[in-house]
């Protein structure tokens, strides 16, 4: 469990060095790339759904520890897909506040699903976040730099929430994740109010 936390975190140290990288002048697929990694952090709603994924799967065991959050990547990736590909899908604001509310709740409750239900409620939830991000691509950005980016970020905000969550059971209580669910639950009602 432990060197699951440390390869999070040195997945996300290295996204950090490489970010740096592709920051430097002269790089034309540079802002491309910025733009799709800094897209999950500009919304609280896709911030909090891909940290709640993390969590979600750090209670999980076997392969769903991994494939959830994979799931969500590949799924949102196909997302990505069809909004630049023209193809609108409906309600993707509403799917989007609808994961905060649903991933946290299921952090929150704790509660055992089957794999295959795990994996769909994941990829179901990942295709509204990459509708979103595919519809807000920059008209001059390059779309598999901007792809890489946003799934770079994504990937990340899973480790993360992957992290903690495996630090909360290990050095303080799997109470604190639930704490954690219920919270980006609220946040997400709220969210759908405001």
């Amino acid at each position: 469990m432990v060197s699951l936390m440390y390869k999070g975190m040195t997945a996300a140290a290295l996204l950090l060095v490489s970010c740096m990288t592709f920051a430097h002048p002269g790089h034309d697929h540079a802002s491309s790339f910025m733009s799709g990694l800094s897209h999950p952090f500009g919304g609280l709603d896709h911030l909090l759904a891909m940290l709640a994924i993390g969590l979600w799967a750090s209670n999980m065991k076997g392969r769903a520890l991994w494939a959830v959050p994979t799931a969500f990547v590949l799924t949102m990736l196909a997302g990505g897909g069809l909004a630049l590909a023209g193809l609108n899908l409906p309600f993707v604001e509403q799917g989007i506040l609808l994961s905060v509310i649903v991933l946290g709740t299921l952090v929150f409750a704790a509660k055992r699903l089957s794999f295959i239900t795990c994996v769909a409620v994941a990829g179901s939830f990942a295709l509204f976040h990459g509708a979103a991000h595919g519809v807000e691509m920059p008209i001059d950005a390059s779309s598999a730099h901007y792809a890489l980016g946003f799934v770079s970020a994504t990937a990340g905000l899973h480790a993360l929430g992957l992290g903690l969550g495996q630090v909360m059971t290990r050095f303080a209580s799997p109470m604190m994740i639930r704490i954690s669910g219920s919270m980006i639950a609220a946040t997400g009602l709220l969210l759908s109010v405001a």
